[in-house]
């Protein structure tokens, strides 16, 4: 038998068949673009970003098998062929029972909240996203963070840094009672915490605490193969499992999900609610009928449930994995050989910089991580995001008193199957520039603001 030799340069496992162009701005182009959007990188249009890494979140490439399959999207309004291949193949990668399409993410967390609770209820979670925190919170709910100590220091080195703290989620249950709490959640992998982890020990804990109890455990599934990636490469007994094995073994601890297929479904829109619960089932989807569609479609064109159904097959390829691990490895251990502190280790789609300890002359409630991400854009046209106490600092409504996040992160998403090595060797030329000019970059002021989901489309002005 020949053994193939392993070289340490990880290539990407495809050739590129379809290219956009990016069209290069100058620095005054860039300061004036900046002004216009009110130093909110979301308000920058597209065609003035040159990498864009906003966002890992419908932003990659589909496959030429994707694109093949757009072709049959029957587009019939109910028992479509295309919902039929889309619902395969979700139960054959989750293992749910009942399966009920979304057009994103967001949609399937406001659906299941919308079911799931009530005013005063608390929805534990290692971290919860953005918007899951806002579903709750706009359902009158609390949305209640208890990862482990070591996720919230960006230095430590943990092999599960997205981990749930068990400890802290028995209390929590004693403290409100059982019947506050309608479910818990596990954001796989943890995005707020810096693209981290959870461990299939962790998870059959969390599920033992809740089990007793009968509270319900579901997933943010949104990057659920590349959590199940980690788990083979760093969990012991899992080395020779297959990655569809690892996530079919996580989901047998699951009640349900909620996913994005924006992220590891490879698609550019689309998402689901997966559950094993015949009746919660029913509910959700009169809702779904209410304001998404019907039950074999919910908000999508058949094209976009064809090409689901494919990349939630594609993203189960250790090729691929290992390729988009690599991708951020590389960018992460080439920012702090510059000097940039980083969430630690690199997860799996995104680099997390720890803007607080990169900018200390820029106090919390002046933003570090807004106005990293303004020079960012400044410097070389490269669009990140902020993920700190604009995305989650929270205001008293009485005394209009902020309290910051615990962290102030910018994050730099990786599209999938995207960019290519010079466009990453050319974000790490511009952040060493800006690295050199840290000591000068000046915090930033919130000038407007809605009540929810700020992040978006709030308003700044450099102090």
């Amino acid at each position: 038998m020949t053994i193939e030799k392993s070289y340490r340069t990880v290539i990407e496992p495809f050739i590129i068949k379809s290219v956009q162009t990016l069209r290069l701005t100058t620095r005054e182009q860039r300061e004036q673009y900046l002004k216009e959007a009110h130093y909110n990188l979301f308000k920058i249009k597209s065609q003035h970003v040159l990498i864009d890494l906003l966002t890992d979140s419908g932003t990659g490439a589909m496959s030429t098998e994707q694109w093949a399959a757009l072709m049959r999207g029957d587009e019939s309004y109910a028992g479509s062929p295309s919902f039929q291949r889309f619902e395969e193949s979700v139960k054959d990668v989750f293992g749910f029972k009942y399966v009920i399409p979304t057009h994103q993410g967001r949609a399937a967390e406001r659906i299941l909240f919308s079911v799931m609770c009530k005013k005063g209820d608390v929805v534990p979670n290692n971290t919860h996203f953005d918007t899951t925190r806002a579903n709750i919170e706009y359902r009158g709910a609390i949305a209640e963070d208890l990862v482990i100590p070591e996720g919230k220091d960006p230095k430590k080195i943990h092999p599960f840094k997205g981990n749930m703290d068990v400890r802290k989620l028995q209390r929590l249950i004693e403290d409100v009672g059982a019947k506050k709490i309608p479910l818990c959640m596990l954001t796989i992998t943890n995005n707020s915490g810096g693209g981290q982890p959870v461990s299939m020990e962790n998870v059959k804990e969390v599920k033992k605490v809740l089990e007793p109890f009968g509270i319900p455990l579901y997933f943010d599934a949104a990057r659920f193969a590349e959590n199940a990636y980690f788990i083979k490469l760093r969990e012991g007994g899992y080395q020779d499992k297959s990655i569809k094995e690892i996530v079919r073994e996580m989901m047998s601890y699951a009640d349900g999900c909620t996913m994005s297929a924006k992220k590891d479904g490879l698609a550019n829109i689309g998402g689901f609610i997966g559950t094993n619960d015949e009746v919660l089932a029913q509910e959700e989807k009169d809702l779904l009928i209410l304001t998404e569609g019907f039950p074999t479609y919910g908000g999508l064109a058949g094209r976009d449930l064809e090409a689901i159904a494919v990349g939630l097959q594609e993203v189960l390829e250790e090729d691929y994995l290992r390729y988009r691990l690599a991708e951020a490895k590389y960018l992460g251990e080439r920012l702090l050989e510059i000097g940039y502190p980083i969430v630690q280790p690199p997860g799996g789609h995104a680099i997390y910089i720890d803007a607080k300890t990169l900018l200390p002359h820029i106090p919390q409630s002046e933003y570090p991580g807004q106005s990293l991400s303004a020079e960012l854009y400044l410097e070389g046209g490269i669009r990140t995001v902020e993920i700190g106490s604009v995305m989650f600092g929270k205001i008293d409504p009485k005394t209009g008193k902020e309290t910051p996040a615990e962290m102030e992160l910018v994050r730099l998403a990786l599209p999938r199957r995207t960019h290519t090595q010079s466009h990453i060797d050319y974000v790490l030329e511009v952040a060493k520039d800006v690295y050199k000019n840290r000591e000068n970059i000046k915090g930033m002021k919130i000038t407007k603001q809605p009540k929810f989901l700020r992040h978006f489309t709030a308003e700044f002005e450099p102090i």
